[in-house]
């Protein structure tokens, strides 16, 4: 009697069964984040859709609704990824407008058999990419307002939620290791699971919101893991670029809790997800390099933002615009009375050091302003405000600007366009836009005070606000009979009360950035 053994295998997240030593028929799936009740990007992308099969099979893809089909796009399995591993098969299906629900079959003829997978409920709209640490893995359980947002999930039944399990890898992972949420209608127990579980607030609010406009199906998905640095999400390519190591290990610098080696999230959480078709991506994230890398912020968060949206538009086949918008949040608060300034730094390198975006460096890139969200009393810690409705709300209004073409959107909050030094007594500020002033503050604005003889007597010191028009407001230079070389706004770590910044824009109220300049000297 011939003895027969099995084992089984597991490579990169594929199930494989080995008998006597030769693998099974491969196996025929989609990737992993292909399911029922999934949203795949609406016209006018190419949505991709992929899967694993045998080498050299046919593959056959039909888009239908109601007995009537959309799409059929034929393709072959192509080599594996790696030994002993399915071949991996592709198809960009053509144009469809937004909606559903749709039945998508693939259909594999390898050697003498044939095999058919269905995905149901399939809808066409836009999908959303949700990245970050912590303040995006806040769940909706954890937020003001809790159980009156929590009520309201099953409102939305044409959103559609995902979430990427938390894995790490040393090496760019071809799909998903593991999933948290696959594709699923909205309930309060999945957006109330737990703390920092599952699901994003911001991302479910921000897709909330964007429903509400739109009306047409939105896809979530979120990727993100707290107390990690960008370095962790970035590729090799980002790191070299900005000239910082690719393999170390700086855990205990930054006393954080995720992981933190070069790339390992980039490799497991990010590229995996780099053929699926995407409208854009929003991203909360920049506490753990507020004392980490800090000041080559300001290169790793641009060259991030381009190198995701070069491999996402290379892996989609073009689906996915080069230049898809990318909306962020600028830090909020965490400490009060401290003289650090790691955050003000922070907030102005996650500009570019422009102070707002889009800008030259940042194109295609809109940003909400949370410093003035700071909540003291948060039982999560004051790292964590529970402020999101304000913070997917202003994240939404630069999508709408930037990703859906409303131009006259408002959807930053007042910025500097020229300073003007009035006989060494008052400084005045011009604007953008019409103001909202809360209040003449006397120590949010500081000035650069210098003796004309003598840089190294430089030191910051208050200016107050003296006076205000639609779009200016003048500061006192009171403080300063020397030289002014500088002037910056709201350079603390916490710098306003809960939505008590002096200044606000008169659309919206949205709070204006911090920024630093220099002022013109006649």
């Amino acid at each position: 009697m011939a003895w027969f053994r099995s084992w089984s295998l597991v490579v990169g997240g594929l199930l494989l069964w080995l008998d006597s030593g030769l693998c099974t028929e491969p196996v025929f799936r989609f990737g992993s984040y292909y399911a029922s009740h999934m949203v795949l990007q609406k016209q006018p992308a190419r949505a991709v859709v992929w899967g694993y099969g045998g080498v050299g099979a046919t593959v056959n893809v039909t888009v239908s609704r109601e007995d009537k089909i959309f799409n059929h796009q034929m393709t072959t399995v192509n080599e594996a990824p790696a030994p002993g591993v399915s071949g991996v098969w592709k198809v960009s299906l053509d144009p469809v407008g937004a909606g559903g629900p749709f039945l998508i079959v693939a259909k594999q003829k390898y050697a003498r058999s044939v095999n058919r997978i269905v995905l149901k409920d399939v809808y066409f709209g836009d999908i959303w990419l949700c990245g970050g640490q912590s303040n995006m893995e806040m769940t909706v359980l954890q937020i003001i307002n809790a159980s009156e947002e929590l009520s309201v999930a099953s409102h939305y039944p044409y959103i559609r939620l995902f979430q990427a399990s938390l894995k790490e890898s040393n090496q760019e992972l071809n799909d998903l290791a593991g999933i948290e949420v696959q594709w699923s209608v909205p309930t309060a127990e999945i957006l109330g699971k737990g703390n920092f579980t599952s699901f994003s607030a911001v991302c479910w609010l921000f897709g909330q919101y964007l429903y509400d406009k739109l009306q047409y199906p939105i896809g979530l998905v979120e990727s993100c893991w707290g107390g990690t640095p960008i370095e962790a999400w970035s590729s090799k390519r980002v790191l070299n670029k900005c000239e910082l190591p690719t393999n170390v290990s700086y855990g205990s610098e930054i006393n954080e809790t995720g992981p933190h080696q070069p790339s390992v999230l980039w490799n497991a959480m990010i590229h995996p997800l780099r053929r699926m078709a995407i409208k854009g991506a929003i991203w909360y994230q920049g506490e753990a390099n507020a004392v980490w890398h800090n000041s080559e912020y300001n290169c790793t968060f641009p060259a991030m933002i381009e190198d995701w949206r070069q491999i996402f538009h290379q892996g989609s086949g073009g689906a996915s615009e080069i230049d898809f918008p990318f909306g962020f949040v600028q830090l909020s608060t965490y400490r009060q009375a401290v003289s650090d300034d790691s955050y003000p730094w922070i907030r102005w390198h996650q500009t570019a050091d422009f102070g707002y975006a889009p800008n030259p460096k940042m194109k295609r890139t809109f940003m909400a302003v949370a410093m003035d969200l700071g909540d003291e009393k948060s039982p999560y810690g004051t790292i964590h405000p529970r402020y999101k409705q304000d913070v997917a709300y202003r994240l939404y209004l630069g999508a709408r600007a930037v990703a859906y073409g409303e131009t006259a959107v408002v959807f930053q909050g007042p910025f500097p366009k020229g300073l003007q030094l009035q006989n060494n007594t008052e400084l005045t500020i011009i604007y953008t836009q019409e103001l909202t002033v809360l209040e003449r503050s006397r120590d949010i604005f500081e000035v650069y005070c210098c003796t004309k003889w003598n840089s190294l007597s430089c030191k910051w010191v208050s200016a107050p606000i003296v006076s205000n028009s639609i779009s200016t407001l003048s500061l006192s230079l009171n403080q300063c009979r020397q030289k002014v070389s500088g002037v910056r706004y709201a350079w603390k770590e916490w710098p306003c009360d809960l939505k008590k910044c002096p200044l606000y824009s008169k659309v919206y109220k949205l709070p204006a950035p911090p920024f630093l300049m220099q002022p013109d000297h006649n």
